[in-house]
């Protein structure tokens, strides 16, 4: 082999915990110490696995919402919230940048599989057996079939009572309480003379677009998901996602979470690099080389070959190709990676009107110059940005167009951290560019 060094590409990983309308007055000490207690052991749990040798993306992410989805603080597995008619209805999804068949599945309307994000797993890694291990072709399924055959996969099945917890059964009847309440209020408006209570207006204050009192500006009510965005050495990203959903939704109503490109979404793709990184090409450096595995994990069998042979103190230039026949060599040596993904949390509808991530993931790809993921989500998910946008004249009073987005962008071999949200505050928790553990829920310390 050369004696030039090798860098293998950085894991990196960030983790979130849900976001709303989270302040300093409906959060208290107690509650911010429990978050960030369990949202380091987390992190610290998977950034342990990451490290391993052989480590992948797909496992250690599913393993990190996996622990989540344990933790009744989260709105997800056992701590998902009620539907309108005291049931749990679970999503869950998962995606990878590259090496799997369907790339990305959702699951959806599940009441008794103990964690979703292993069911979504399952069905991404069956998807390239035969038949997809009796799913099919399918990207996403719902309700007793896939239940049936998480079963069949051997992933534990639990009785509905499992997902219950007081403080979610106590959010759902506050929510139908005040419904109740809000509705005789409203029955008082309603005569021939709109005006005739002094001039005033009925009250609309907690009513959504489709008259949902569960979001009143005060109580932080979990209306988003558990996620986790993982870079692997091998340079493959993973987004995985899971969810309870809104408090007091619909029975059968689908969110964002198991939504492709609403809710999660991981692509790559390769660009070209400038004229003068293609011509004339140093040495590999600790920021620009890339590593076997990597080249290996690509298919890139000719830049692997080329690190087994002496090397010059200066490349050659590189000689365009002139014949179809060099093509694809002539991309190989002029092109870079460059790969994203992200999971969004919040309300859940906003995201799916404007699809939020594939939204994001678009604005950084295609265009010219390719713009930065980070900037990217903030056009999506920051102050003013196009989930508030959807909410009109309703936003700050419905909890509509409310979420942040987590995820990670690799350009070569580099990769970084994102996040933005509009609302009050996100539960996450990181590890920085100095390899620090970090966890956050306001945009500045608690």
């Amino acid at each position: 082999m050369s004696s030039t060094r090798l860098l293998s590409i950085q894991p990196r990983i960030i983790i979130h915990g849900g976001a709303g309308n989270i302040s300093r007055d409906n959060l208290t000490s107690a509650a911010y110490e429990a978050y960030r207690k369990s949202l380091l052991s987390t992190l610290s749990s998977a950034s342990e696995s990451l490290q391993k040798p052989g480590a992948t993306a797909l496992d250690v992410a599913t393993f990190a919402v996996s622990l989540l989805e344990n933790d009744p603080l989260f709105n997800s597995g056992k701590g998902a919230v009620f539907t309108r008619a005291g049931t749990n209805e679970l999503e869950s999804s998962i995606m990878v940048s590259d090496g799997k068949r369907k790339r990305g599945v959702g699951c959806m309307l599940l009441k008794h599989v103990k964690n979703p994000i292993k069911l979504a797993r399952e069905f991404l890694v069956q998807g390239d057996t035969g038949g997809g291990g009796g799913a099919q072709g399918h990207c996403q399924l719902s309700g007793e079939y896939l239940e049936g055959l998480a079963e069949e996969w051997g992933l534990d099945i639990v009785t509905p009572d499992y997902f219950f917890t007081q403080k979610r059964w106590d959010e759902h009847r506050r929510g139908l309480e005040a419904e109740r309440e809000l509705g005789s209020a409203i029955a008082q408006f309603q005569d021939p003379f709109p005006l005739s209570n002094n001039g005033s207006e009925a009250p609309t204050a907690g009513l959504g677009a489709t008259g949902d009192p569960s979001w009143d500006g005060k109580e932080y009510l979990p209306q988003g998901t558990v996620g986790a965005v993982v870079l692997d050495s091998f340079g493959t990203l993973c987004v995985a996602t899971s969810t309870g959903g809104l408090t007091n939704k619909l029975p059968g109503r689908i969110g964002d979470t198991p939504t492709l490109g609403a809710g999660y979404w991981a692509e790559e793709w390769f660009e070209e690099v400038s004229k003068s990184q293609m011509l004339y090409q140093s040495l590999p450096t600790p920021s620009s080389s890339t590593s076997s595995f990597d080249k290996l994990s690509r298919g890139d069998t000719p830049a692997l070959i080329s690190d087994c042979l002496p090397s010059t103190a200066l490349r050659q230039p590189q000689v365009q190709a002139s014949t179809s026949d060099n093509k694809s060599t002539e991309q190989q040596h002029s092109s870079q990676r460059h790969a994203v993904a992200m999971s969004g949390t919040g309300n859940g509808d906003s995201f799916l009107r404007v699809n939020a991530v594939r939204t994001a993931a678009a604005i950084s790809r295609f265009s010219s110059p390719n713009t930065a993921l980070s900037k990217a989500v903030s056009q999506v998910a920051g102050s003013g940005g196009e989930l508030q946008k959807s909410a009109g004249d309703r936003w700050g009073k419905t909890g509509e167009g409310e979420g942040g987005i987590i995820g990670i962008e690799l350009v070569g071999t580099h990769g970084s951290i994102v996040a933005d949200f509009n609302c009050g505050g996100m539960f996450r928790a990181w590890v920085d560019d100095a390899g620090e553990q970090q966890c956050m829920v306001f945009k500045d310390e608690y």
